[in-house]
């Protein structure tokens, strides 16, 4: 195993000041980044996605663990502390420059399956997050998704109905898939520090039910948390069918979208799709 630099230390030696452009806040504590990369299990020889990797903190733990390391990375001031990084472990990680939500992730990985680990910048967290449980094809590419997030991003994908998180991140992360909170990351844990709190979700593909449109889930859920305080037949009426479905399936429509379940959404979308 290659003897490596404190991460304290390639920060300060290739200036790299975290950019609140890029919502970057970098991981120090190196016993912290391992168990994160121990979460989805054992990674010798797995194909792992990271975006955003900044100065390598948690790609190293990866690398550690054996995982063969695709990394996406737009800010090039952090391109020759990865560099390095490569050297000392040969043929287990690829740099790529550029933005993760303008590449297709599956075709990157060569059509092979892989995990996603990442300490997501914040500004596009939430954006790769919907488009990894997105798509008519299902299981996907991805084995797991072992993702950082702001504590209360976190505790909306997780969250139950009838709890002040629960909206459409909820339905979409839960109705194909099973998501988990498996780790709190206090503030204090990053350099500079961010003003919230921090979570980690876990989360692993499940069966998909049978017969339910993913686009129509997705736009019952757009429509319904789009106007969360209003009652379902005044949110719903823009969809057509949505009406006549919930009456098909005894759901009240004075009822609001934080009432109704991820099975109730998904037997609507079924009776629409």
């Amino acid at each position: 195993m290659p003897d490596l630099p404190p991460i304290r230390e390639v920060i300060q030696r290739h200036n790299l000041a975290a950019s609140k452009a890029l919502g970057q806040n970098f991981l120090l504590d190196e016993q912290l980044l391992a168990r994160i990369a121990a979460l989805p299990g054992d990674l010798a020889g797995q194909q792992v996605l990271e975006v955003g990797p900044g100065p390598g903190g948690l790609t190293r733990a990866l690398l550690r663990a054996g995982a063969k390391v695709t990394a996406i990375e737009m800010d090039r001031r952090c391109l020759p502390a990865l560099a390095e990084l490569g050297e000392r472990f040969p043929r287990q990680l690829t740099v790529i420059e550029g933005d993760a939500l303008k590449i297709n992730h599956a075709e990157l990985m060569g059509g092979a399956p892989f995990h996603v680990l990442s300490n997501l910048p914040y500004n596009v967290g939430t954006a790769l997050f919907v488009r990894w449980l997105g798509g008519e094809v299902w299981p996907p590419l991805w084995q797991s998704l072992t993702l950082m997030f702001q504590r209360e991003v976190a505790d909306r994908i997780v969250a139950n109905a009838g709890e002040d998180a629960y909206g459409r991140l909820a339905v979409l992360a839960q109705w194909r898939a099973e998501a988990r909170l498996a780790m709190k990351v206090h503030r204090s844990a990053f350099t500079p520090p961010p003003k919230v709190m921090s979570a980690i979700v876990h989360v692993t593909p499940a069966t998909m039910p049978e017969g339910v449109s993913a686009r129509m889930l997705e736009r019952l859920t757009e429509a319904a948390f789009g106007q969360r305080r209003k009652m379902l037949r005044q949110s719903l009426k823009g969809v057509p069918g949505a009406l006549e479905a919930l009456a098909n399936l005894g759901i009240d429509e004075t009822r609001r979208a934080e009432t109704v379940s991820v099975e109730e959404f998904v037997a609507l979308a079924k009776l629409l799709s």
